[in-house]
């Protein structure tokens, strides 16, 4: 690669590539709390659909503007197709991760070599987990990329004053857009702190003014569309850490993140993350500690995902470089290695596993095309957001999901919409549809319940009119593939 300019240019190229090559659902959060809301914000007629989060003040709407302004630019141009709406907003995350991966570059090429810079961009190309999240609508996916350009202003070398507000600024941007993002960034933030000579100019000239700024606009945004004044990241870790009602969602033991989380991610890059890590000089330690220090704290809290961990990626990146770089002779064959055993895993977790849940959405989509559109009403008898919502349909449906919020209100023997379907699923429609003016025009649910609640589809007169592949490894609730069910009365309209 040349300058910047070239490699800029390849790096946008190969991550729109790979943004088109990832038709996938990863988790809800893609599209319930970016997509959907910014639909809803940017919506004219506004329909749209707020998950209890936005209810309780938990999320804020800085994230979701971003969208909100792909959405109402497309509006005013008169271009707001279903399909650009789907693909827009994922092409500009692809592009904001190839300024990324540029300046992770960069930053390596300044402090060691063009060679080691190399190896590190290689690397960061061929990890499958970026691959798989970094054109994703994810809050842990900005979260990411702002990281590496903070990263990029970071005074690892002894101190440079002059780009500490621009690194701070970066970082306090990551932490508006979502709160956790301050746990990697600790040990970072206080070594630089014990490193600064001026240490009161550092806090008094950079850290306050830059905490104000940002703090201070993210208010401002969420109090125009919450209508009152909220600080969502003090009820993000009042929820989170100090109620820990994210056990709701899941809880793994402690070790998780150590035995499978950050091997799952890094995947066959594991040994040469190990090798670099024995490998790189002292100066690079402080990176070692914050992978090590993020992966600790998030294993105190009971909910995990693999997502949460994905910021500590790009540092884990310097070391697979770092070792790739110095394996000289085999330094091809490893190369190889890493990016064929790379490649399965990124094509079939982006091309097949989980895509049912975005390929069932077309099927709803041609209801907006037809004159019936009015009478549709659109079930989705599946875990609460399987799917996503007005984001990939774009037309006031009337359209209905088993709802799963927490409670919060201390109750001990609460049960959500969606564990009392599952109960009884057959009861429970016969429950809820006591009369035919209520049914759904189209009932849509994972194969694995098909078998379960036949005996009333056949009895309202249910027909099957698709059936659309999900997934290889089905899984409790989750099926192998999609049924989509409509009622015979309505085919002839």
């Amino acid at each position: 690669a040349g300058g910047p300019a070239p490699l800029l240019a390849l790096t946008v190229a190969l991550r729109a590539l790979n943004c088109l090559l990832v038709q996938t659902s990863f988790v809800p959060d893609e599209y319930w709390q970016s997509l959907e809301v910014a639909h809803h914000m940017s919506n004219i007629n506004n329909y749209g659909y707020l998950t209890w989060e936005w209810a309780h003040g938990l999320r804020g709407y800085s994230y979701p503007l971003i969208f909100a302004s792909i959405y109402k630019a497309l509006q005013l141009l008169a271009t707001d197709d279903v399909q650009l709406l789907i693909w827009v907003p994922r092409l500009a995350q692809a592009v904001l991760a190839a300024f990324a991966d540029v300046k992770l570059y960069l930053l390596v090429r300044h402090l060691e070599n063009a060679e080691t810079a190399k190896c590190v961009y290689f690397c960061q190309l061929c990890s499958w987990f970026t691959w798989y999240s970094c054109t994703r609508t994810l809050t842990n996916t900005m979260e990411t990329v702002l990281t590496i350009f903070a990263l990029s202003y970071y005074p690892i070398k002894g101190s440079k004053m002059g780009s500490s507000y621009k690194y701070l600024a970066l970082v306090a941007l990551a932490i508006v857009i979502r709160p956790t993002a301050v746990i990697p960034w600790m040990p970072l933030v206080f070594s630089h702190f014990l490193q600064e000579q001026r240490k009161s100019d550092l806090i008094l000239h950079n850290c306050i003014p830059v905490g104000l700024v940002t703090v201070g606009t993210s208010l401002i945004i969420d109090r125009v569309f919450f209508g009152e004044w909220i600080l969502v990241q003090l009820n993000f870790l009042k929820f989170n850490v100090l109620q820990n009602l994210g056990t709701f969602y899941g809880s793994h033991p402690w070790y998780w993140y150590f035995t499978q989380g950050l091997p799952v991610i890094l995947g066959t890059h594991l040994p040469f993350f190990i090798h670099g890590c024995v490998l790189a000089p002292k100066r690079y330690r402080i990176f070692l500690m914050t992978v090590i220090w993020t992966v600790l704290v998030y294993s105190m809290l009971s909910h995990k995902e693999f997502r949460f961990i994905y910021p500590v990626l790009p540092f884990c990146m310097v070391f697979c470089g770092y070792s790739l770089k110095h394996l000289k002779a085999w330094k091809k064959p490893a190369a190889s290695f890493l990016l064929l055993s790379n490649l399965l895993p990124a094509l079939y977790t982006g091309l097949i596993h989980q895509r049912g849940s975005l390929d069932v959405m077309s099927h709803i989509q041609q209801l907006c095309n037809s004159s019936y559109q009015s009478q549709a009403f659109v079930f989705f008898l599946m875990p609460c957001h399987s799917t996503p919502f007005y984001s990939h349909v774009h037309c006031p449906l009337k359209m209905r999901f088993l709802q799963c919020p927490p409670d919060l209100t201390g109750n001990e023997s609460y049960i959500d919409e969606a564990d009392v379907f599952y109960s009884n699923p057959l009861g429970w429609l016969n429950k809820e549809f006591y009369s035919d003016a209520l049914l759904p025009s189209h009932l849509i649910f994972f194969s694995v319940l098909e078998q379960e609640i036949s005996p009333f589809l056949a009895l309202r007169g249910y027909e099957k009119t698709a059936t659309v592949f999900h997934t290889h490894v089905p899984q409790g609730r989750v099926g192998s593939h999609i049924c989509v069910y409509r009622k015979k009365s309505e085919v002839n309209h």
